[in-house]
């Protein structure tokens, strides 16, 4: 039980002034990991039922690409909240836009622009084998469709640290509720779990069952997928409150119980994964795969995936924030290069995928090919132009 003088300490903590941004290794080699497991994930998806693209497929990457889309980018957008409080109480409204626009919006941009035809014009090619780039791309600015690609998330981050700035304007207090949940989570990650599935469950499950799972709201580059907006809003709020006091002291606080029980994370993790299975079981053997799924049939799924991205992300971090290994790792040096590595990444998976399709060779290798050589590329490219004089401010 925790006591009243506690819960006062607690309440009193969670209104704490926000500092100003440090570095934190744990959180650092998560997000560099992410990364890399938003690069596996355009690696092996073609070799998959759902995006069943190659000749050429393996069911062990269904399993891969069911967990990485139920949760990563969700938790993207929690890492990317963690600091935004901060951020915002050090900084004039205007400098705060600034750093906003040419770290996310001019990104986006030069993305939209470049690698998203660049990506895209690989499929249009195996299409239309005649089809110049020149032609490709103009076609793609002006009549479209003109597919963001997983660029999406940056305009979206953008829109929320924005929205996070007005709502800072509004009241420094806000995210002080979750801050509070954060801070009983260093000794109860329970109680923060709890919090974060019923918080998501609310935000997603109505949006599920209203727009389905496929429709994604489009303009021009800027797009969304219509069901999770208000779930990826959920998380980085989340991560807001997480990051705006006493950091240590809370859920990831590297002393916490978090890190102590990761394995139980693991196993909690690992239900609602496998209940999520037997949705899919039910949707193609019982109901016949149908091009529009009941509602209770959304409820259910949207559920378990809610519970399930809410537990492997707390597994994740329990790892990251209870590994001591002394640095630099992999990792560590991929940091610098890994937000740069995320934006150039996809047109070299595309075209790698592309090269490799004619090929009678098994899913297992293709992928494998595909992965290091995306991994390779995108990082040496990235090292490249962060050499290009103001790159490093902006990737």
């Amino acid at each position: 039980m925790i006591t009243m003088s506690h819960s006062a300490t607690i309440g009193a903590e969670a209104h704490a002034e926000p500092k100003a941004k440090v570095r934190n290794l744990s959180l650092d080699r998560a997000r560099t990991f992410l990364t890399l497991v938003v690069l596996l994930h355009h690696a092996v998806i073609p070799y998959t039922h759902f995006g069943h693209t190659d000749p050429a497929s393996w069911i062990g990457f269904d399993m891969v690409v069911l967990a990485t889309d139920s949760f990563f980018m969700a938790m993207f957008f929690f890492l990317s909240g963690l600091f935004t409080w901060p951020g915002i109480a050090r900084k004039a409204p205007q400098v705060f836009l600034r750093d906003r626009l040419l770290r996310l919006g001019l990104p986006f941009v030069i993305a939209a622009f470049t690698v998203i035809p660049l990506a895209y014009y690989a499929i249009a090619l195996r299409e239309n084998p005649e089809l110049t780039f020149a032609a490709f791309w103009w076609k793609t600015i002006t009549v479209g469709p003109w597919p963001s690609g997983p660029i999406w998330f940056v305009w979206v981050l953008l829109a929320f640290d924005l929205t996070a700035s007005l709502l800072y304007r509004v009241s420094s207090h806000l995210v002080d509720p979750g801050n509070r949940v954060s801070l009983r989570g260093f000794k109860q990650p329970a109680a923060f779990w709890l919090m974060l599935a019923i918080v998501t469950i609310i935000a997603y499950v109505p949006t599920l069952v209203y727009f389905g799972a496929n429709r994604w709201l489009e303009f021009g580059p800027f797009s969304v997928q219509a069901s999770r907006i208000l779930l990826y809003f959920a998380y980085f709020f989340i991560g807001v409150s997480v990051g705006t006091a006493n950091f240590d002291r809370g859920i990831l606080g590297a002393d916490g119980q978090l890190p102590k029980s990761r394995w139980l994370w693991v196993i909690v993790t690992l239900i609602p994964y496998c209940l999520m299975w037997c949705m899919i079981y039910i949707k193609r053997e019982i109901l016949g795969n149908p091009g529009v799924l009941p509602h209770w049939y959304q409820v259910f799924y949207g559920t378990f995936l809610v519970l399930f991205s809410a537990s492997i992300l707390l597994a994740i971090l329990a790892f990251f924030l209870h590994s001591k290994t002394p640095g630099p790792t992999l990792l560590d040096r991929m940091q610098a290069d890994a937000y740069g590595m995320f934006l150039v990444h996809y047109p070299i998976a595309l075209w790698i995928q592309y090269a490799l399709f004619d090929y009678g060779i098994p899913a297992i290798v293709k992928a494998a090919i595909g992965f290091v050589l995306t991994v390779m590329l995108s990082w040496g490219v990235t090292a490249g132009l962060r050499k290009i004089p103001g790159a490093s401010h902006v990737l």
